[in-house]
């Protein structure tokens, strides 16, 4: 039997990538635009690292990752989250001494031992952004209008984004304590995993997806309600910023966002009922992690879930011709020149194939129609003789005859 690819994971092959690139140039470009610059960080780091930015309390941690020992004992953790890695590396490289903000963005693998989703693979990849430095509702307004910019440009339709507050240290503390005393009368009723949250972070709670354990909190009191004047101003804020951007909003109380960092603005963006898109403030994780005091904001994008929002809002990722020119040869002598004349063309810069394969010339255009060529040329004895050969536009079957020594005149027609 042969060996197939976990579960979970997906191979992404050539008829696919380009779609990838596609999305990865775009998200890209606007990032660029917005003044964003690229971070990689490794694929796994120290199991703390995802306890205590992404918190104990959480499914992540506690139901999910992929932790292991290496041969000295020590424990790591493949990457189930990208913030916590790229807070680390910020702090590492020293990069809160350079001028503020510090703005980042990434691509990522991510993954979580987790029941396969739609959209959502044990291992799925993420374009992320991070901003660091500023407490402004202003940046949580930016990074809102990036993401939403980029499902703008994508052409999808339907886009709803919703915000909420889950305030600070302060305001969470005592609104932790109204919580509990709401969840005391059932807390016998609470999952397991939910009677060791209700000590140490009721509001995670909230998040639970257990039925009995959601159908509880419906009518719990809400963080909303609760906020202290700082946040409360702030997210004043963030709503007036989105408003003179032009951005709707629905404000959703009962957003949470499953990872323990998170502080005042969360928000997610929905397309036909699947967060496609979610993020917010982490104002207290640069200094969890070892850093100085230092506020953040920024979100995270499934790149397989956007790839399935433009499926089914039906738009097609344009697929470029794969080659410029494809070269047949007829015959031993023609062999060397045609492969000659294609390393030529390829240090130009033109993607050009060579028939490696001692097909006929049937089955040569047979193939050069398969990988989609927009031009093709065979050479055989009479075009090496001649020094001149046919060049068939593949579109409309239109001919031109040029020198095979007149390099430019080629170039010049497969740039056509």
């Amino acid at each position: 039997m042969a060996i197939q690819a976990p579960k979970g994971t997906k191979d992404i092959l050539p008829t696919e990538s380009y779609k990838w690139h596609y999305l990865e140039d775009k998200f890209k470009n606007i990032a660029d635009s917005y003044g964003y610059r690229e971070i990689r960080t490794p694929v796994f780091e120290y199991t703390e690292l995802f306890q205590r930015g992404v918190g104990e309390t959480t499914d992540v941690v506690q139901k999910e990752m992929y932790t292991f020992l290496d041969r000295a004992g020590r424990s790591l953790t493949l990457k189930p989250e990208g913030t916590s890695p790229a807070v680390r590396a910020f702090v590492e490289g020293s990069l809160y001494n350079e001028a503020q903000p510090t703005k980042l963005f990434y691509f990522t693998p991510v993954l979580r031992y987790e029941n396969v989703q739609k959209g959502r693979l044990r291992e799925h990849h993420q374009f992320g952004i991070e901003a660091f430095g500023s407490k402004e509702a202003s940046l949580d307004a930016e990074v809102i209008s990036l993401a939403m910019r980029i499902y703008e440009e994508l052409g999808v339709e339907g886009i709803e984004l919703n915000i909420n507050s889950i305030g600070c240290s302060k305001c969470r503390k005592e609104y932790n304590d109204i919580l509990k005393a709401f969840l005391q009368e059932q807390y016998d009723n609470i999952c397991d995993t939910c009677k060791t949250r209700f000590h140490k972070n009721p509001m995670r709670i909230l998040d639970c997806k257990e039925k009995s354990c959601r159908e509880i909190v419906k009518d719990a009191p809400l963080m909303l309600h609760h906020l202290c004047d700082e946040c409360s101003e702030h997210f004043e804020s963030l709503k007036m910023y989105l408003e003179g951007l032009g951005i709707g909003y629905r404000i959703n109380p009962l957003i949470v966002r499953g990872l323990d960092y998170y502080s005042k603005t969360v928000f997610e963006i929905i397309n036909k009922n699947i967060t496609i898109c979610g993020g917010g403030r982490y104002d207290y994780l640069i200094e969890e992690v070892g850093g100085p005091k230092m506020p953040a904001v920024g979100f995270g994008m499934g790149i397989e879930r956007t790839l399935l929002t433009l499926s089914e809002n039906g738009i097609e990722i344009p697929k470029l011709p794969y080659i410029d020119l494809y070269i047949g040869v007829i015959g031993d002598k023609a062999r060397i020149k045609a492969l000659t004349l294609t390393n030529k063309l390829r240090e130009k810069n033109v993607r050009c194939e060579y028939d490696h394969m001692n097909r006929s010339v049937k089955a040569e255009m047979k193939y050069a129609n398969k990988i989609n060529a927009r031009f093709t040329v065979v050479l055989g004895e009479n075009e090496i003789e001649s020094g001149t050969a046919k060049f068939k536009r593949m579109e409309d079957g239109q001919q031109f005859e040029i020198s095979l020594e007149d390099l430019s005149a080629i170039l010049n027609l497969t740039r056509m």
